[in-house]
């Protein structure tokens, strides 16, 4: 069956797109950076009790008709199909997050990336990690340093391993780690399946909701919300009731829910 072809002009009126686009690096790297500022990354439905559906005309409605954000299934899943659409080669793939987790802990394969080639190399293209997801596009065939227009990233392999990295202030730091290999179909369901439904997922016990724009990136992270600058400083503000939420979730990252909507699933509800 034919992948469905997405609304690419509802797409780029979404995040600001006004650029003739072609299959080449310059068009890989502005829809990255514009994406990852207008669709904000965030859990919400999981804690709603609705479910993540990742087939393509229910993601446009949420992500672009709808105006909501999503997790990496979703986000990931629609910019491959509008880089499909372009001309762009992609191949999605499996990743195993590193951010924040123990060292000799083996996580799950429960985060979505995308091989996209362009321009002549391969690159790694991820608008669905979160608070210290990147902002751009990084070239898979070296292990130098990478500029973003936030934090500076590379690439550390380790056989067939490949390490996606940050430059924080206590050095490079794993985010997550991937292999070449081609999942199949199923293995991408499994993933979203865990994510929004184990009762130990991430997202099933926490409420995250980011945006990175071009000067700062905004995170929350249950109770608190945090302002991050590019220069290194931060701002950190208690959430107080859930609908002071409800209003920093509108005023900060354009997601609007009805009054008196509350986040959380049965016994852990909002706040945790």
């Amino acid at each position: 069956m034919a992948e469905p072809a997405p609304d690419l002009g509802a797409y780029f009126a979404r995040l600001g797109f006004a650029e003739t686009p072609a299959p080449d690096v310059a068009t890989l790297q502005a829809l990255h950076r514009l994406h990852v500022a207008a669709i904000p990354f965030e859990n919400l439905d999981v804690l709603l009790g609705r479910g993540i559906r990742m087939d393509l005309p229910a993601i446009e409605q949420k992500l672009v008709r709808d105006r909501r954000g999503g997790y990496c299934f979703e986000q990931n899943t629609l910019f491959a199909a509008v880089l499909r659409a372009l001309g762009f080669p992609v191949t999605a793939l499996l990743a195993r997050v590193r951010w924040q987790a123990p060292a000799n802990y083996r996580t799950p394969l429960t985060h979505m990336v995308l091989r996209v080639e362009a321009s002549g190399r391969p690159w790694l293209a991820d608008v669905g990690f979160g608070g210290v997801g990147s902002t751009a596009a990084i070239a898979l065939d070296t292990g130098d340093e990478q500029a973003t227009p936030h934090e500076p990233r590379r690439i550390r392999f380790e056989g067939a391993r490949f390490m996606h990295q940050i430059l924080g202030p206590d050095g490079w730091t794993d985010v997550y780690e991937f292999t070449l290999e081609e999942p199949a179909p199923f293995d991408f369901e499994m993933g979203n399946w865990f994510s929004c439904t184990h009762p130990q997922a991430r997202f099933m016990n926490n409420l995250v909701v980011t945006r990175a724009l071009p000067d700062r990136r905004l995170v929350v992270m249950n109770r608190e919300f945090t302002v991050r600058r590019l220069d290194g400083s931060s701002e950190k503000q208690a959430i107080e009731t859930p609908d002071a939420l409800l209003a920093l979730l509108a005023s900060h990252f354009d997601l609007s829910f009805p009054p008196g909507t509350r986040f959380g699933r049965g016994e852990v509800p909002w706040p945790v």
